[in-house]
């Protein structure tokens, strides 16, 4: 049995929303860097260079998560490294003067839907007085947070904390910290719900989290993790978190959570 929660710490992608694989070069992202480089740099190179900056930001991302604590780039710096390292100084320039909208942009999937169960599960921990925070890396949050908002769930959340805001990168576990100190929960007593192993787990172990929620996502099964790595529990969607909820509410209900201390490990 896992100790009641007084605080969730979720992740966006793979666990409030699926999120399928994006296309790495959209044809509108590709139109708008064109006209915003006037030409200087024909299409089907701008193509190919999304499509291999897509590929090294990817791998950039699983190097650094590797290291001690990882933090995330600045969009301009994701731009000139990973994209436009080749382009004319002048095109350059005018991709880093644009680059957090640019970010925005190359992070919204017209894709993303809400996962089955989510709202159930977000609203009846709200119901039960916790507080919810999101806990995510991305290259840019605006787009994660106007997708919540636009979905109806941003309401629910006391707070939103995104790597490319915030620094560091999970598994960096100061993410998690700063999530809880900001909803003014002890991270001992909030429950990580994430998608990964090697990202999330491996956060919520590292900064000491109540428990660690692994919620099966197609992330989930590509990527490989050390067999030591396990999860307190493991669900499928929303509707296995409202579960495994109730289950650590058992019969008193949810007023009997660790709001009151008495849930901690």
């Amino acid at each position: 049995m896992l100790p009641s929660p007084r605080a969730l710490l979720l992740d966006f992608g793979g666990v409030l929303v699926d999120a399928p694989p994006p296309p790495p070069a959209p044809p509108a992202l590709v139109r708008r860097l064109s006209r915003l480089v006037g030409g200087a740099v024909p299409d089907d190179r701008i193509a190919a260079d999304l499509r291999q900056g897509a590929k090294a930001y990817a791998h950039w991302r699983d190097e650094v998560g590797r290291s001690g604590d990882p933090v995330e780039l600045p969009h301009a710096q994701v731009w000139a490294d990973f994209v436009t390292r080749d382009w004319p100084q002048r095109a350059r320039a005018a991709v880093e003067r644009e680059a957090t909208p640019l970010a925005y942009a190359w992070t919204w999937r017209e894709e993303w839907a809400v996962r089955p169960g989510v709202p159930e599960a977000l609203d009846a921990a709200a119901d039960a007085g916790l507080p919810l925070a999101v806990v995510s890396n991305t290259l840019c949050g605006a787009a994660h947070r106007d997708f919540l908002a636009a979905a109806g769930l941003a309401r629910l959340f006391a707070a939103q904390f995104y790597s490319d805001e915030a620094g560091p990168r999970k598994p960096n576990p100061r993410l998690a910290r700063l999530a809880a100190d900001a909803i003014g929960v002890p991270v001992a007593h909030c429950w990580f719900v994430g998608d990964s192993l090697n990202r999330d787990i491996a956060c919520a172990r590292r900064a000491g989290t109540g428990a660690a929620v692994l919620m099966r996502s197609p992330r989930t099964d590509r990527e490989a993790a050390p067999p030591d790595l396990e999860p307190d529990a493991r669900i499928e969607d929303g509707h296995g978190l409202l579960a495994l909820l109730r289950r650590a509410w058992g019969a008193h209900g949810p007023s009997a959570s660790g709001r009151d201390g008495a849930s901690a490990r």
